[in-house]
């Protein structure tokens, strides 16, 4: 194999003393570029304050720092002092942290390593305020880095949290230790989760105070059948080893998941009382109720075509249907169900229109009230103001590529009233204050980096701003930059495509430029957005400085469109959305400045299956392509993701084969980099193995490099340095040069 490492270098280094033009090493290997940090912060005093943390006068440590919300009257609550353990002579370095109810104590997080894919444990501290006792969580013969999602209790008097597959509770003052699991072990999982519940249903924290503190709901998932995949590490040793992890692929069986109510004074669980066979269900939520004496539940069938909301007795483990949403592709799980009315009804978030809405639901599920109507999707939940009688919400009606906030009334009736003034055009998220009455407002656009700024509702009065990125929007500013356009690609049968294209320094439109196209095209995923790319969005400026124009384009499946066009994918992955993506580089490709005979897309992950299948299935289009840690056949995939779109592999055997790019090899002309991660647990190296033997046997000649043992982010040391000039040098060689005669369409 000839590795890409080995291409022609760019002339880059020619541009290092100019300091308009970008190179990779000052992308990815300095923090020239680096954004400011704001946070975490943490609001208290019900919203009448907030914390953040600072660094002291003379930069060792972190204050943690008390601002009045409506004065900025400002306070250090903590001081780096009051968290440096005895004995040592730095602070303890923060990565998360939590007030008790009263604000008397503080929890903090430090010390993290990864157990699947996040960094979910590590070392837990309590500090008193009070009396300035500070000590770590878990005992004496607590190993380091071992605790997990550790929570006061709403009294503030004890913390829960998970150890090596158990729960156990401490008290604060006594520092007793009380055990409420013993059967944890590698395959029975209590309080968290395995790998596929983590990376495609979002748990990881699988543990509920009860409001009053006398209980505790939590998830117990059994692995015994899910089958290991096997890490080969052949570097770290000087024999090869291997990691397991518990990886369900397509098809495969499934932990088996349950939900317990146990006294937090310890004792026997009590287990809800769910029928059917529980490694083809996913309980996907569970939430304690106002009241404290259910449990909400969000159960989920194997095929992810239903959801069913169950109403669980604490007591006595019973339940109660209270709703269903079923599809004829797949319901996605809901995180914006609120409870309002005193616990009366709630909010729930459905497509049963067309379009994803919020609704106000009856506790019993009988009465359902649109809140939103219109064409449009409700992109996220951000807000209850039931005092003043407004629910608030993001969406972006007129335009994809934008997020604004929206409210309308908590009881139906009017029109939703946008918020977001027209001044902050781009992308806009936004964390409430309890009641509403204040917001964080985060803006960005494609071109500017964010800007974090407290609001007062509803005016969107800016309080303050505390964080405007000053010194990173001056380095931008002595880039030399081209004109971005965000536009809308007719590629016929009444099908507009977004997109955006990236203009190179310098644009003559007399000139002919090549194209690369960035991609992703996955379900509910969106890339033309109007909103600050970090890393990626330079190496794009560092491409339009060096003669390319860079686009980008969001086919059918992806978010905005409301559910037809979401859904249209389904039982056949990798097929509708590399038709559109071919179809609008067509398009692109027949603009007066732009060279057909030179269009490249690269990808990541999706954006990699997708690279090989334009490239595969549309060898008249693409001249290049770059595909990053790409899945090459959905068998290899894990179930719930895989499932979830593409249905079980025995009931859609020509869906699973006609996505896959290991089946268009023989349509191959132009020019492959592939690249993979060996050490990937997400998208598995043998993708890419597999690939290789398929190009092989049809003698394609192609390049590759293989990061050893590397993750899904392919990312440590210097290695994002050397992937991103590796590409770079791929796309100068293959893409920039002009094409042989014999390869121009």
């Amino acid at each position: 194999m000839l590795l890409a490492a080995a291409v022609l270098a760019t002339p880059a280094a020619a541009q290092q003393a100019d300091s308009s033009l970008l190179t990779v090493q000052r992308i990815y290997a300095s923090p020239e570029f680096s954004p400011e940090r704001f946070g975490p912060a943490r609001w208290i005093d019900s919203g009448l304050g907030y914390t953040t943390l600072e660094t002291p006068e003379g930069g060792k440590g972190q204050d943690i720092v008390r601002y009045a919300t409506a004065s900025g009257d400002r306070q250090v609550l903590v001081r780096a002092a009051d968290i440096t353990p005895a004995g040592d002579s730095a602070a303890l370095a923060i990565e998360d942290y939590a007030w008790s109810a009263d604000g008397t104590k503080l929890l903090l997080f430090t010390n993290s390593k990864p157990v699947w894919r996040q960094n979910s444990r590590g070392d837990y501290w309590v500090l008193d305020r009070g009396t300035k006792v500070l000590r770590r969580l878990g005992g004496e013969t607590a190993k380091p880095s071992t605790l997990m999602f550790a929570k006061f209790s709403p009294d503030g008097r004890r913390v829960g949290y998970v150890r090596e597959n158990n729960l156990y509770v401490e008290d604060l003052g006594t520092g007793l230790i009380i055990q409420l699991t013993r059967d944890g072990s590698r395959t029975v999982i209590n309080g968290t989760f395995d790998w596929v519940y983590e990376e495609e249903l979002g748990l990881r924290d699988g543990w509920r105070w009860s409001p009053d503190g006398r209980h505790i709901a939590f998830w117990q998932l059994d692995a015994d059948q899910v089958r290991d995949y096997m890490l080969v590490n052949t570097t770290d040793s000087l024999y090869a080893f291997g990691t397991p992890v518990q990886y369900p692929k397509a098809g495969e069986a499934n932990s088996a998941a349950r939900i317990g109510i146990v006294a937090s004074s310890g004792g026997e669980a009590r287990w809800l009382e769910f029928d059917g066979d529980p490694r083809d269900n996913y309980l996907a939520r569970m939430e304690w109720t106002p009241g404290g004496g259910e449990v909400v539940v969000q159960r989920l069938n194997r095929l992810q075509n239903r959801l069913d909301i169950y109403f669980a007795n604490a007591a006595t483990g019973r339940l109660a249907l209270v709703l269903s949403e079923r599809d004829s592709a797949w319901v996605d799980v809901d995180d914006d169900l609120r409870f309002v009315d005193k616990g009366k009804a709630f909010l729930w978030t459905s497509e049963r229109d067309g379009w994803e809405h919020l609704y106000h639901v009856s506790r019993d599920g009988r009465k359902v009230k649109l809140l939103t109507p219109g064409d449009y999707d409700v992109l996220a939940l951000t807000a209850v103001d039931e005092k003043s009688g407004w629910v608030y919400f993001v969406a972006s009606p007129s335009d994809a590529s934008r997020r604004d906030l929206y409210r309308t009334k908590l009881r139906g009736g009017g029109k939703p009233e946008r918020v977001t003034p027209a001044t902050f055009r781009g992308t806009n998220t936004y964390d409430a204050a309890p009641g509403a009455k204040y917001m964080w407002h985060s803006y960005s656009n494609f071109t500017t980096p964010w800007v974090i700024s407290l609001i007062e509702l509803p005016s969107h009065r800016v309080v303050r701003t505390v964080l405007q990125n000053e010194k990173l929007n001056a380095r931008l500013a002595g880039l030399r930059r081209g004109e971005v356009e965000f536009t809308r690609l007719d590629i016929g049968g009444g099908v507009q495509l977004d997109a955006y294209v990236m203009k190179p320094v310098g644009f003559d439109p007399a000139r002919k430029y090549p194209v690369l196209f960035q991609v992703y095209g996955g379900p509910g995923s969106k890339t033309v957005l109007d909103a600050w790319g970090g890393q990626q969005y330079l190496w794009h400026t560092m491409l339009t400085q060096q003669g390319y124009a860079v686009a980008s384009v969001d086919n059918r499946g992806t978010n905005g469109h409301g559910r037809a066009w979401r859904k249209i994918v389904y039982g056949r992955l990798g097929v509708v959305e590399s038709e559109d993506q071919a179809a609008a580089a067509r398009v692109v490709g027949r603009w007066s400045w732009i060279d057909a005979s030179r269009i490249g897309i690269w990808g990541w992950s999706y954006g990699g299956f997708m690279s090989l299948n334009t490239l595969f299935r549309s060898p008249d289009v693409y001249r290049t392509a770059v595909a990053v840690a790409p899945v090459t056949h959905w068998q290899y995939y894990d179930n719930i993701y895989t499932e979830r779109y593409n249905g079980l592999p025995k009931d859609n055997h020509e869906g699973y084969e006609q996505g896959s790019p290991l089946n268009y090899v023989d349509g191959l002309k132009g020019n492959l980099l592939l690249v993979h991660g060996s050490g990937d647990d997400n998208v598995h190296y043998q993708n890419s193995e597999a690939l290789v033997n398929r190009l092989v046997a049809a003698n394609k000649p192609f390049q590759m490099m293989e990061y050893p043992n590397r993750n899904h982010g392919i990312f440590g040391g210097n290695t994002r340095r050397h992937l991103f000039e590796t590409m770079t040098r791929f796309l100068q060689q293959n893409l920039m040069t002009p094409p042989p005669q014999a390869l121009v369409p």
